[in-house]
């Protein structure tokens, strides 16, 4: 134990590492296509899944180690992630997110931390990224107040990280912050309608004039940049802008996988016309499309996985930062584009509500409209790392 209570752990590692978080995610994957139709029903995570979620090991893979926590690697999440999204995409999602909040979360002061992680390193953590709330300073903290959009499983956590926009006490212009704050001073509202990415439950989180004490607050700079953390662990150094879109491409890649390995033998069975499912191999259309749609896959794992390395190797220049957005946005695009292809080939017979394709359809074409995956705004900032190093 140390002087402030938290676990030690050799080497920052728990339940097998990086790997053991893969192999767990398998397990996740099943439990998560069992209540798939479910969660897209009902529009919000199954607890089934959440508690499987958690006790794989998302929600502590980027904890410190000082507080319990797996202090993980990029490419380690990548790979569970996009185990679990084989099964169901808004699973994955809940999954990554779990994992890249508490990672935001140990930017907090040490007695934050402290607090968020009191009873262990497997809280459930939400985030809202963006500062549309107002926080204003008081003695001893910030009163906050505002209504955050899309937080995904929010009914299901024990704390929220919000943003909102402050100014300093001492008068000084505007600036962001990241505030956390136990779920139950928020109030929620049911709000979450959406076309795709269903079971991910993304409600409406609301604060009204909440006290939110000065360690439980940091500036959005600090994350954004990889300054901020206390934690030696390389995971916490990283800036929020080289890795933010592998929290949203992951699981879009895990969906698009499971449904190709389920069309290659709803599709193969098809074109063999019930004889031997080799004969589907003389297809063309068959063929064609397995080919080009697992190596447009092949192709997106790649450049996800190279932003992923990167990220664990601390390379973090602008121009390689950079060119992690626009991977991400392009993995999206192929993704997207494979995607609709598969979904196409499986013709009207395949298109029935409620089948094994239409789901995986929608909640990709709804993941990959995040502004996060956006080509634009990626290659804007590329193209702008790029002649200034000319």
């Amino acid at each position: 134990m140390t002087s402030t209570g938290a676990v030690e752990r050799e080497g920052g590692q728990v339940g097998g590492g990086p790997a053991g978080l893969a192999e767990r995610a398998v397990d996740v994957a099943r439990i998560a296509a069992e209540h798939a139709q479910a969660m897209d029903q009902d529009r919000r995570p199954h607890p089934a899944v959440v508690h499987a979620v958690v006790d794989a090991g998302f929600a502590r893979h980027f904890v410190p180690a000082r507080w319990g926590g797996d202090a993980g690697t990029f490419a380690g999440l990548v790979d569970a992630v996009t185990a679990t999204g084989a099964g169901c995409a808004a699973a994955a999602w809940v999954a990554s997110l779990s994992a890249f909040v508490s990672r935001m979360a140990a930017h907090l002061p040490e007695d934050g931390q402290r607090e968020v992680w009191a009873d262990g390193p497997d809280a459930l953590l939400v985030g809202a990224l963006m500062p549309v709330g107002r926080a204003e300073p008081v003695p001893g903290g910030w009163r906050l107040s505002g209504k955050w959009s899309f937080i995904s499983a929010v009914d299901f956590a024990q704390w929220a990280l919000v943003c909102a926009t402050t100014r300093s006490g001492d008068g000084t212009a505007p600036h962001a912050r990241y505030f956390a704050v136990p779920r139950s001073a928020c109030t929620v509202l049911d709000t979450w309608f959406s076309v795709g990415m269903r079971g991910t439950g993304s409600n409406t989180l609301v604060l009204e004039e909440v006290f939110v004490p000065a360690r439980m607050s940091f500036a959005r700079d600090r994350a954004m940049d990889g300054t901020g953390s206390m934690s030696p662990a390389p995971c916490h150094r990283v800036p929020l802008k080289a890795v933010n879109g592998l929290s949203f491409v992951a699981p879009v890649l895990g969906a698009a996988r499971g449904m190709l390995t389920e069309w290659t033998d709803w599709g193969a069975t098809k074109a063999a016309g019930g004889g031997d499912v080799l004969n589907a191999a003389r297809d063309a259309g068959f063929r064609d499309v397995l080919a080009r749609t697992a190596g447009e896959l092949d192709a997106a794992e790649l450049l996800v996985h190279r932003v992923a390395v990167t990220a664990d190797e601390g390379a973090v220049t602008g121009l390689l930062t950079a060119r992690g957005a626009r991977d991400c946005a392009l993995a999206s695009e192929l993704l997207l584009a494979a995607v609709n292809r598969v979904f196409r080939a499986t013709g009207t017979s395949g298109q029935t509500a409620g089948g094994p394709f239409e789901r995986a359809w929608r909640d990709v074409n709804s993941a990959t409209s995040h502004l996060v995956l956006r080509m634009d705004p990626a290659a804007a900032a590329y193209a702008e790392q790029v002649l200034a190093h000319r």
